[in-house]
């Protein structure tokens, strides 16, 4: 059995603050539709919406609950771009088809707006996000990135700031200076996927939970897919499975997951702090990430939380962990309360790079945002549901970009995660 299969939700804050709730049947009858799209996370909803809109009959399947994995879990930044630098996609794609990239990226954001005002979703959806740097030469990568996004792409939304200038927003002094976007975002990731849920449901989509799929038969006019009590007989499947395609049979991912490398992030939430403590660490209501390998990232809850995430630097005791790294940046809430500590897999790839594409001519995926997929996973949901409808131009975009193939299983994976883990720690003592 899938080990991610019929379970419920992980205990976190964004759960005991979910704004609404859904218990949607199991599939047990056989049935029909234009799209089966397999998760229901932000991907997948995004990409019933959107097929929804063009028409399409949509049917989801979960194998879990409706946002169980990381988009119901994460720290829920909007952040415009992609993990891997522009210069990357340049040198594999021209300048006009990198272009094309950064827009979609902007779009990602634009999308997600545009969501929340037509749909009514109340997800705590706040502009203003930082990038920050805990060294001179991290700053100048942070200057560098600031210069190319204004004068190649014209972007101007990004703001320096020095030590100084930082501190009037951050009560912390560990940082040498940051970059401000007031374009990118944040918001409470649950809230959001729920309101995409009724979204899709309002559109008609039919959404199963508690049906997790353990096979894919691609047949001469239709596509079968079977969970473990009925099947869907469709013309088009979205896989949206992200970092749990991992658990999957391969006869589902026909070996897309060994582009993919599950990776830990956890997130601890304090007690509700004064407004007076709460302004004294963020007075602006930015998000903030580090510039590191091994990352930290923490915004202000709604109700005046600390959420405070990273990736993870330890296999035992991480809430010890991180709790020791939150006081090393804000040593002044020694004396607070942890309420939640929760983790989570998400899905990097090897280089960083997005993996959008076909596994079939009508199987769709995507997949490997590396800690962009609050954004990202709106905008695949779009240019898939393009694909599918006739127009496959954006998706061909993606997959010309190259995403390496991680070989040798789960054991392999959880080794390379190790490894890979120390590699990173050490760079970011020396970077």
């Amino acid at each position: 059995m899938l080990n991610f299969a019929h379970q419920e939700h992980v205990s976190s804050y964004y759960l005991a603050t979910a704004n609404q709730s859904f218990t949607f049947p199991p599939l047990t009858q056989n049935t029909t539709a234009d799209v089966c799209v397999v998760g229901a996370g932000f991907f997948g909803l995004s990409a019933a919406i959107e097929l929804a809109q063009r028409g399409k009959s949509v049917i989801v399947l979960e194998g879990a609950r409706v946002g169980f994995g990381a988009s119901g879990r994460s720290g829920g930044q909007a952040i415009n771009g992609f993990e891997e630098g522009i210069d990357e996609y340049i040198k594999i794609l021209g300048e006009n088809e990198a272009h094309k990239l950064w827009n979609m990226s902007l779009e990602a954001i634009d999308i997600i707006d545009e969501r929340v005002q037509k749909f009514h979703i109340d997800c705590d959806w706040k502009k203003g996000y930082a990038t920050l740097a805990l060294n001179n030469r991290r700053m100048d990568d942070l200057i560098a990135i600031e210069k190319d996004s204004r004068e190649r792409f014209g972007y101007p939304h990004l703001k320096l700031w020095d030590k100084s200038q930082l501190q009037q927003y951050l009560g912390s002094d560990i940082y040498v200076g940051g970059l401000f976007d007031s374009n990118s975002g944040h918001l409470h990731p649950l809230n959001y996927c729920l309101g995409l849920a009724r979204a899709c449901v309002d559109l008609g989509v039919k959404i199963h939970e508690q049906s997790p799929v353990l096979d894919i038969q691609a047949q001469s006019k239709l596509t079968v897919v079977k969970t473990d009590q009925a099947e869907v007989r469709c013309k088009d499947v979205v896989l949206a499975t992200n970092a749990y395609v991992t658990e999957l049979p391969k006869s589902v991912h026909h070996g897309i997951a060994k582009k993919i490398l599950p990776v830990e992030s956890c997130i601890i939430a304090t007690e509700p702090l004064s407004q007076k403590m709460a302004d004294s660490l963020i007075n602006n209501g930015m998000s903030v990430c580090d510039n590191n390998y091994l990352l930290d990232y923490y915004r202000l809850s709604a109700d005046n939380r600390l959420l405070f995430g990273s990736d993870v630097k330890t296999n035992h005791g991480y809430e010890k962990a991180m709790h020791k790294e939150m006081l090393y940046v804000f040593p002044q809430l020694e004396n607070i309360k942890i309420d939640y500590a929760w983790k989570g897999p998400i899905d990097m790839t090897l280089n960083s790079t997005p993996h959008f594409g076909r596994i079939a001519s009508n199987i769709y995926f995507a997949q490997g945002y590396s800690g962009h997929g609050v954004a990202l996973t709106g905008l695949a949901g779009r240019i898939v549901a393009e694909a599918i409808c006739g127009d496959d131009s954006r998706l061909q975009v993606f997959e010309r970009l190259h995403v390496p193939a991680i070989h040798g299983g789960k054991l392999v994976k959880k080794a390379a995660t190790a490894i890979g883990t120390r590699y990173y720690r050490f760079l970011d003592k020396f970077r």
